[in-house]
């Protein structure tokens, strides 16, 4: 039950304090629209959890979404 509810690779330990990276993601995208709410909030997970899930692998997703969003933002 606790992979489903509080996997290891979502925990951060900031100063003592366990932080759950949804409780930061949601913290972020609270003034994106929905849709870049969804990039911006991939790319957080993927970078927050890298070192404890597919390292590079993790990075590489971070950079797709970023890339996808600067499209997006520049072709505006």
């Amino acid at each position: 039950m606790e992979n489903i509810n509080k996997p290891k690779h979502y925990i951060l330990n900031v100063k003592g304090v366990e932080l759950e990276v949804i409780d930061i993601i949601n913290e972020i995208v609270k003034n994106y629209s929905p849709i870049e709410a969804f990039k911006v909030a991939n790319i957080i997970k993927y970078i927050l959890r890298a070192d404890k899930k597919n390292g590079i692998e993790d990075f590489k997703k971070a950079k797709k979404y970023i890339e996808i969003l600067l499209e997006e933002q520049e072709n505006k």
